[in-house]
């Protein structure tokens, strides 16, 4: 019999612990955390509030150090990485295409060729007839596609959303939440996604990281076992419902 070998890990989290100073000492953030993100997965990160589950993703994306553990990639150096906040921070100045286009106008690109590289994700995330719109105009939706649009717009190897739909009224969530699994299944990214939404976690990720309360320590490494492609409607069947259910209970 033979066994099919995976690829190596997109990234690998080996006993990362993080701790921040504190009055009369320091308290941990993160303790001892240890897990591995495969190519193209879809990672999503559910814990209680103060599990340092935003904390982790700075950690990845470079904007603070490891106080102790490391990480390791796939070609041994940090990969190019989107990062996605939960408000959109966009530049009010600038329309939403010149927001799209903002990083790589950072990077010299001319304006003419970086607007022409925008167009292929203004078409996929649903933001036709909008480019030429301020930030004061856009709904919190909108706004939002334009910050996801503007973090893909460098290709990057690993995208990093922090809550990006927590400001978002409930059915504007879930649409936003099917729109980011149809850009998910067409680009095939790297995605790790920070979350307080256990249906959105099981609808949108192969996997679910479950933090415990302060200090984050890894309590469940989950398998969503749903087949893809999935829709809106599995968040209505009894098997989703069960995985809720265990994940609730993990969470406690």
């Amino acid at each position: 019999m033979t066994h099919q070998q995976l690829p190596p890990p997109a990234l690998e989290v080996r006993n990362l612990s993080i701790l921040f100073p504190a009055e009369g000492g320091t308290f941990h953030a993160l303790r001892d955390l240890t897990f591995s993100v495969q190519p193209q997965e879809f990672v999503c990160i559910l814990g209680p509030s103060g599990s340092g589950k935003s904390t982790l993703l700075r950690v990845l994306a470079g904007l603070l150090p490891p106080s102790a553990g490391e990480i390791r990639y796939a070609d041994g150096k940090p990969p190019r990485i989107g990062y996605v906040f939960q408000q959109a921070n966009l530049m009010p100045w600038r329309t939403a295409i010149e927001n799209i286009t903002l990083p790589l106008e950072l990077q010299g690109i001319p304006r003419a060729q970086a607007r022409q590289q925008a167009q292929e994700l203004i078409e996929l995330i649903g933001l036709k007839g909008f480019e030429e719109v301020f930030p004061r105009d856009l709904s919190g939706g909108m706004a939002q596609r334009v910050a996801i649009a503007r973090a893909l717009i460098q290709d990057p190897d690993l995208l990093l959303l922090d809550e990006p739909f927590g400001s978002l009224d409930a059915l504007t969530r879930e649409r936003m939440g099917s729109e980011l699994l149809h850009l998910w299944q067409v680009r095939r990214k790297t995605v790790l996604m920070v979350t307080h939404s256990i249906s959105e976690a099981l609808l949108l990720s192969d996997r679910v990281l479950v933090l415990t309360p302060r200090p984050g320590r890894l309590a469940l490494d989950f398998r969503v076992p749903l087949p893809r492609p999935r829709s809106d409607e599995m968040r209505y069947t009894a098997a989703f419902g069960k995985l809720s259910r265990r994940l609730k209970a993990a969470i406690g």
